[in-house]
């Protein structure tokens, strides 16, 4: 590493590794010390992002990447390209509002810097899923995701925590173990495990073919796990036993995110999207995605417990991205792009949400939640907008990515995944608008389950603050969408740039 670029890969990491190992080690006293150590570090990692975005924009041609030779011809390499930083910035910004969300929310909870901890391990192992630039090391920090959202899933230490962790540990393993070896077979059929914009794979000769079939089958299925591809995706809506910034941290900062991330690299920058269409994968790829849409969507209409109704639109809703990649032309690939970060912003503010209806009312259910929109306002405001986005409807940004997903299923040739997104979006409506007709309109109990008085605040403003930022924030990167700096002119650009 002879120039100080080379670096800047491994100062994203550390800002948010070296909070956590010290943190590791603090008393549970060191209230004041780990909170400036959470913030801190995801303030530090913020401003590196756009000074980092600043150089990407209008330079493109400066380089910033970290090579460490660990055997021969195989190295731990981190890069920064638009792709990468459109994940990274998310998770970035999601980080820090989550970090203050998280500290209202374990207020006086036990075993607090073990959470935060393995909550910053868990952030630097996405921002290296993200900086991979190759599958090894790809496969590396992916790994090293599980193992570090494990101890958050569990934190709680109740026998359903304990039984969801296990879950998620036995599916993510066994997802890790199949990305191992159609990693490990794709390397000695090309001698190359190197991202490459437009694939490295193509020029295998045709006999070649049969077990590249298989190879992304392995790939995808070993992804298709994190990111709750039906049917690898029993172990999220169990996992929702975990706090709400866990589900959160789930949902729109790392885990699925990861899955989803891992797909868009497998399909464009390994075996390159044209290449995938002529193996015949990508339309087997789309079907699988638009029936985990249809029925995560469905499953989610069932679920009176708020946090698994969330759950399962997730399932749901990520297949947006991977149905986008799928569709193997520009457009689609916009509208997939951009909405892993849309259905972030979205998310984690219902999952946010539905914290400060637990912690401040004890409200668990649905049908606990009549008349709750008149003692939670702004909350439920922020709910709203992200029910809205995620049903679809303008200006909220989930509309921008359908309404690209549906002139790229046009261009594609693909017009069956309009009727696909159609009927997601009914069975959106038919699971969120009356979650917001009975909040708003029905009449509230005498008393709530577990009723907290915060004065004249409906909840701490730890918990309040972040999730109107996020509510906010879904709202205007919908209506300013055509602005030179929103996330879908990035998308654009990561496409011009790197696969067209």
């Amino acid at each position: 590493m002879n120039h100080w670029y080379d670096w800047v890969p491994l100062m994203l990491l550390g800002s948010s590794l070296l909070p956590g190992l010290v943190i590791f080690a603090l008393p549970e006293r060191s209230v004041r010390l780990r909170t400036v150590l959470n913030l801190s570090g995801a303030v530090v990692k913020l401003l590196l992002v756009g000074w980092i975005l600043r150089h990407i924009y209008f330079d493109y041609a400066v380089l910033f990447e970290t090579r460490l030779t660990l055997i021969p011809q195989l190295d731990l390499a981190l890069r920064i390209d638009p792709l990468a930083m459109l994940f990274v910035t998310l998770s970035s910004v999601l980080w820090l509002l989550t970090t203050i969300y998280a500290i209202g929310y374990l207020e006086g909870a036990p075993h607090r810097s073990r959470f935060f901890g393995f909550f910053s391990l868990c952030v630097t192992a996405t921002v290296g899923v993200a900086l991979a630039a190759n599958l090894f090391t790809f496969l590396l920090f992916y790994e090293l995701l599980t193992l570090s959202t494990y101890p958050l899933v569990v934190h709680r230490g109740s026998d359903k925590a304990r039984r969801a962790g296990q879950s998620y540990l036995i599916y993510t393993i066994v997802g890790g173990v199949l990305l191992l070896l159609g990693t490990v077979w794709l390397y000695t059929l090309t001698g190359s495990l190197e991202f490459t914009p437009r694939g490295f794979v193509a020029d295998l000769e045709q006999r070649h073919h049969p077990a590249l079939i298989l190879i992304f089958i392995l790939l995808i299925a070993g992804l298709g796990v994190k990111a709750a591809l039906v049917p690898l995706h029993g172990w999220l809506p169990q996992a929702m036993v975990a706090a709400a910034p866990v589900s959160a941290l789930l949902h729109a900062v790392a885990v699925v995110k990861a899955g989803a991330f891992g797909i868009v690299r497998v399909v464009y920058e390994v075996f390159g999207v044209q290449f995938a269409a002529s193996l015949g994968v990508a339309v087997p790829l789309a079907i699988v995605a638009a029936i985990t849409i249809i029925y995560g969507s469905i499953r989610a209409l069932y679920q009176d417990d708020l946090k698994r109704r969330l759950a399962f639109s997730t399932v749901s809703q990520v297949s947006y991205i991977v149905i986008g990649v799928a569709l193997a032309g520009p457009v689609a690939a916009i509208g997939g792009i951009v909405h892993l970060v849309h259905q972030g912003l979205m998310k984690i503010t219902l999952f946010f949400c539905a914290g400060n209806l637990a912690e401040t009312l004890g409200i668990h259910k649905i049908s606990e939640m009549s008349g709750v929109g008149r003692r939670m306002p702004w909350t439920m405001a922020a709910f709203t907008i992200g029910a809205f986005g995620m049903i679809g409807l303008p200006p909220v940004a989930g509309f921008i990515s359908k309404w690209y997903l549906s002139l790229g299923a046009i261009e594609a040739g693909q017009d069956w995944v309009i009727g696909v997104l159609v009927i997601s979006s009914l069975l959106n409506a038919a699971y969120f608008l009356p979650v917001l007709y009975t909040a708003w309109f029905g009449t509230p109990p005498e008393r709530w389950p577990q009723a907290r008085d915060f004065g004249r605040r409906e909840t701490a403003r730890a918990l309040l603050f972040p999730t109107l930022v996020t509510g906010a924030s879904a709202l205007l990167v919908g209506i300013l969408a055509a602005t030179p700096f929103s996330p879908l002119a990035w998308a654009k650009l990561i496409i011009e740039r790197e696969f067209y």
